[in-house]
């Protein structure tokens, strides 16, 4: 099982590999669908690893 840490940087890592190798993201000023998911699931992971360092408070 990965870490919130290691979700988080391969959520972001998918997502930036995607946007750079995608040829309509890259032509596009609009990004398509996958990109557009891709970016929810690393807001959702970044979101989901701030929630524990809320709770400490």
């Amino acid at each position: 099982m990965t870490t919130p840490e290691e979700a988080l940087h391969q959520a972001r890592a998918t997502y930036e590999e995607h946007v750079r190798t995608c040829r309509q993201c890259h032509v596009d000023t609009v990004p398509c669908a996958v990109s557009k998911h891709l970016l929810r699931i690393y807001n959702n992971a970044r979101r989901g690893q701030a929630r524990p360092n809320q709770a400490v408070r």
